[in-house]
């Protein structure tokens, strides 16, 4: 591993996405292409920054959704954000809303929508399972979407104005050029140490990590390959903001299903799990799967703990202890 700390901070990064254009550099048509596919020249960006600590697009989230701003006609743009648009013209409208309405049909106004990934970058600074950096970057394209206000079905309030039951839609077309946007970088290490002040037990996170750590697995591959975190906020019973973290598989390999391990015991159901193991590329992999809820069910870790329990030992001894502790006190994440 590098000596030279780890260095690119939110500024850096919020940088970067303003200068790097998906497919809109010098190169040509096809390179280009190969670059909006697979966010190479994004990734060379940040990499070169920091030459010492080898970075990897770890997962590219889902697609998502949501309300854009407002052009014209013309596609000049009005508004980048239509709610704060609306909530403002709504005031400067006297808050009448038929004055708003007659002021969006008289200016022909359309709302656009914006849709994009969000593409989590990785960078290993230690051996251990919480040792990595995780950088965030959403990856947006913009599109006309309708007309903002419909012409047969006016809005009755100004939230149905803002995101309407019926909206007109139109025929869509690009927005501006794709882009990207800097949305958050968590040195997972320094997040958790946050997180677990507020824990008066063990956060099950941490305690995925800390199993990671004292498995064979960490022996075998490095955490940051195969799982992530999502940092998220939520509100709690007395209103209150909490910040939260969820472990998110990132495996790109096809790994089944463990399945029949009905009646199975002793070498048969060992080799149920080196088969899973071994699809999943490192060893007591079964175990990771089934605290996620993914892949394996419950009912395979109280199998293997029988077996391990009585006439076989097919589990290394750090292995087992993860197990039993697991047994005794069981968790999900």
């Amino acid at each position: 591993m590098a000596e030279q700390p780890f260095q690119l901070d939110g500024q850096q990064l919020a940088k970067i996405c303003k200068q790097t254009l998906p497919g809109r550099n010098s190169m040509d048509a096809e390179t280009a292409q190969r670059f909006t596919e697979d966010d190479e020249l994004l990734l060379s960006k940040l990499q070169s920054l920091n030459p010492g600590y080898p970075m990897r697009l770890a997962r590219k989230g889902d697609e998502w959704y949501r309300l854009g701003g407002i052009v014209d006609m013309d596609g000049y743009r009005i508004a980048n954000d239509l709610i704060e648009w609306t909530e403002r013209t709504y005031i400067e409208c006297g808050k009448n809303l038929q004055t708003l309405i007659d002021h969006a049909r008289e200016q022909k106004l359309i709302a656009t929508r914006q849709t994009g990934n969000t593409l989590h970058f990785v960078v290993q600074t230690g051996s251990k399972a919480e040792q990595f950096i995780q950088i965030d970057i959403d990856k947006i394209r913009e599109m006309s979407d309708r007309l903002l206000v419909n012409g047969h079905n006016p809005p009755e309030d100004l939230e149905e104005f803002i995101d309407p039951l019926e909206p007109e839609f139109i025929e869509t077309s690009c927005i501006g050029s794709p882009r990207y946007s800097y949305r958050r970088k968590t040195d997972v290490s320094v997040f958790m140490a946050e997180i677990n002040k507020y824990h008066i037990e063990e956060h099950p996170v941490q305690r995925f990590l800390d199993d990671w750590n004292r498995s064979s697995a960490l022996h075998k591959a490095v955490f940051s390959d195969d799982w992530i975190v999502r940092p998220f906020r939520h509100t709690g019973r007395f209103g209150e903001q909490i910040i939260n973290v969820e472990i998110v598989n990132t495996q790109q390999k096809k790994v089944p299903h463990l399945e029949g391990i009905h009646g199975k015991k002793g070498v048969s159901l060992q080799q149920l799990l080196t088969r899973f193991d071994r699809h999943a590329g490192y060893p007591f992999a079964w175990f990771f799967y089934m605290v996620k809820g993914k892949l394996v069910s419950t009912d395979s870790g109280v199998a293997v703990f029988k077996d391990v329990s009585g006439d076989f030992s097919y589990l290394p001894e750090r292995d087992v202890a993860v197990l039993k502790d697991w047994i005794n006190t069981p968790y999900s994440v």
